[in-house]
């Protein structure tokens, strides 16, 4: 429903330019610093088997080691986050942002310094700490900049950056892993310095060129900055009217607590898949790293696309939970698929159709989450339900490690982490039908209301 106001100052086809223009400016370069944080994230999947070495552990208990250390990383997410983003809404995205990446670049470069499991879980918990508020801060900047109606299209773009990193990341850490000796390194060594780098550079950007927010954008004219913060100043009014604003509120909103259970189960599906992926990609093929980098790179790209016509539709239809299930249903389906097909091509094939599913999940969830709270109150409630839902990105790669520990397979691990996409598709279609999401929009007040 357009805004009267709005309408006032820019026509529609002025509005659909000011907002594409909002995208190319901020976008890209958001894109591209989370698809270093997700490579920053997610690299030690590929220094698994090479880590066995320098944390002197047997290989019976390696797959239980790595589960708990690619773990922990979460345990650290989860306590720092939300002072993190209460600290991003007092000082400024573009100080905070830039803070936050250049802290993990460093951090992600000390793990050429590790020895021992001490030393490992003890890094990867401080890499968790200092990308804390990342991923949620920009949330939280995408709501300052895009009405409700363009968030979950938005929002995919911004996720897609994580998708895009396996695309990205996938070839290039394999890349690195084969410069094995040159100056004396191991492989690992230099996959974990060189792939921080790109972080500490980017934080540097984001400084310079970052703005705050529209009142800071000195390339939006003052008629398109008009029309934008007259836009969100309405739906912020709407958003006051009948949901909560304060810090306290997001702690004690039925709301947050259901989108977390959601994305809890989201993060034990998808970091339980991302992290064991190239090593069930290898099981599977046989192949070497360099090509399992290749075979890692097609779930990753079929996600992206599912991604964003997800996130398209949703927006078009003004509709969430309907789109959370229907994606969560086809990664349980796949990760099923996955789990009793003996061909590795089809097997393959099931494990891209239960990834893409689980991705396509996030462009209407944070769209979802991000209309459920207003002021102080979202700042505190994106960031609690990306720290507490981030703990299923904990128990996801431990129970895969435990179990192929145990089992010597990952069959039986696929089962859980379908069975978890599955719950989360029927509580998604649940929250539908009692009609507890079902105004997903803002509806804008009346004109002699305002």
């Amino acid at each position: 429903m357009e805004n009267p106001i709005a309408r006032e100052i820019l026509g529609e086809q002025e509005q659909r330019a000011v907002l594409r223009k909002i995208t190319l400016r901020l976008v890209p370069l958001l894109f591209i610093c989370y698809i270093v944080a997700y490579i920053d994230r997610i690299n030690v999947g590929f220094a698994k088997d090479h880590l066995r070495e320098p944390l002197g552990i047997d290989p019976a208990v390696l797959g239980t080691v790595f589960g708990t250390g690619a773990g922990l990383f979460f345990i650290g997410y989860f306590l720092f986050e939300v002072p993190s983003n209460l600290a991003l809404q007092r000082f400024g995205a573009r100080v905070w942002i830039a803070r936050i990446m250049i802290v993990w670049g460093l951090v992600s470069m000390c793990f050429i310094f590790v020895k021992g499991t001490t030393s490992f879980y003890l890094l990867r918990f401080l890499l968790g700490a200092a990308e804390a508020g990342f991923f949620p801060g920009i949330i939280l900047y995408l709501t300052y900049w895009f009405p409700a109606k363009e968030r979950a299209k938005t929002m995919a773009l911004f996720a897609l950056g994580g998708v895009a990193a396996g695309v990205v990341g996938s070839p290039i850490s394999s890349a690195l892993l084969e410069m094995d000796g040159i100056m004396n390194w191991p492989g690992w060594k230099w996959l974990f310095l060189i792939e921080a780098i790109p972080a500490v550079l980017l934080g540097l950007v984001v400084l310079l060129c970052l703005p705050n927010g529209p009142s800071e954008a000195r390339w939006l004219p003052a008629r398109e900055k008009q029309w934008l913060l007259q836009t969100l100043e309405d739906e912020a009014k709407v958003a006051a009217g009948g949901r909560k604003t304060r810090l306290r509120d997001a702690f004690t909103s039925p709301q947050v607590w259901q989108l977390t259970f959601i994305y809890f189960l989201i993060n034990v599906a998808g970091y339980g898949f991302e992290f064991w992926l190239p090593s069930i990609v290898k099981k599977l093929s046989d192949r070497s790293d360099s090509l399992v980098g290749v075979i890692n790179m097609i779930p990753y790209i079929a996600a992206g696309i599912a991604m964003v016509v997800v996130g398209r539709n949703s927006d078009r239809k003004g509709e969430r939970t309907s789109y959370i299930g229907i994606a969560a249903f086809c990664s349980a389906i796949g990760f099923t698929a996955a789990a009793v097909l003996d061909n590795p091509f089809l097997a393959i094939a099931a494990l891209t159709l239960a990834f893409a599913g689980q991705k396509s999940t996030l462009g209407p969830f944070w769209a979802l989450g991000a209309s459920a709270l207003s002021g102080t109150a979202a700042a505190g409630g994106i960031a609690l339900i990306n720290s507490i839902g981030n703990l299923g990105g904990y128990v996801g790669p431990k129970i895969v490690g435990v179990i192929t520990d145990k089992t010597g397979s990952s069959i039986t691990a696929m089962f859980v982490l379908g069975g978890a996409m599955l719950v989360m598709g029927l509580f998604a279609f649940g929250l539908s039908l009692t009609g507890r999401f079902r105004r997903d929009l803002p509806v804008p007040l009346p004109t002699e209301e305002r």
